[in-house]
This record gives C-alpha cells, structure tokens and sequence, in this order.
C-alpha cells in the first residue's frame, strides 16, 4: 500500500480495540450472568407482571437490557474483527483492505448502537459502577474503532 507510515498506528489500535472488546465481553458477561440468576421467578399460579421485558435486569435502569444487549453484539463482531484486521496490517495491500475494512465498519457500527443506549442509560441515572465502565468503554471505543478505520485506509496520505 502507499502509506506504509500508517501500519504501527493501526497495528496498536487493532490492539487496543481487542483488548477493550474483550473487556466489554467481560463485563457484558457479567451482566447477563447477573440478570439469569436473579430475574422474575414466574410460578404456575402467578402472573407475568404488568410491565415485564424480557430484557430485564436487576441493576440499571430500562435502557439496560438493550444496552447490555447491544453491547455484547459489539463485543463479538469488535473482537472477531481482529482476525480480519491482522491478516490485512500482516499483507497490508490493497487486496486486503476491502475485508479489514468492511468488518472493522459493521463493528464501529454495532458500538455506535450500543454507545447510544449507554447515552439513553446515563440521561435515566440509575446504573452500578459496572455498567458505567462498561458505559465508557464503549464511548471511547467508538472513537478508537472509527480511527482504526481511517488508519487502515491510510488517511495521513490524504491529509498532507
């Protein structure tokens, strides 16, 4: 590729978004745990309450189901996008550019959703430190995922 400069920029930043996609996983894991063992109890005498999601979890708030939710999705495309992402800094030519950036794209994506249901959970205020870890992970990496991007197309070469 022409802009060979850009390869130790987008090397660390596949790194940097596997290792927060995998902390994501982690604590998305976490919270999913959490909420099958301590969901509604529904016997054969009573009732689904009135209000009940099936996205429902005992911490948080109503967007936490869908943010938790959206965030694990990202989680997984964002970590199995590294695949994609190595093979392409490893060959770093233009064959391989189509592939790293395609997928490197659906997981900025699917953070960007997941980002905006942490939005809508911090407007609602009431979450535990897990979730506003989880909240900020995913904020920060929908800027580095998009940076990645515009690493891997070699965007410096543009710029100057």
């Amino acid at each position: 590729m022409a802009n060979e400069q850009m390869k130790p920029i987008a090397t660390f930043l596949l790194l940097l978004n596997f290792c927060m996609y995998v902390i994501v996983l982690g604590i998305g894991a976490w919270a999913v745990n959490r909420a099958i063992d301590h969901c509604f109890i529904i016997g054969s005498e009573l009732k689904l309450p009135a209000h009940f999601s099936p996205l429902f979890f005992p911490m948080g708030n109503a967007a936490t189901g869908f943010f938790v939710t959206f965030a694990l999705l990202a989680g997984v495309v964002g970590a199995a996008s590294t695949l994609s992402g190595i093979n392409h800094i490893r060959s770093w030519t233009a064959e391989s550019l189509p592939s790293a950036a395609s997928v490197a794209t659906i997981a900025w994506s699917l953070t960007l959703l997941a980002m905006g249901f942490a939005c809508k959970e911090i407007e609602l205020h009431i979450r535990n430190a897990h979730l506003r870890t989880l909240e900020a992970f995913l904020i920060i990496l929908s800027a580095t995922q998009l940076f990645y991007i515009a690493a891997i197309h070699g965007v410096a070469a543009y710029i100057s």
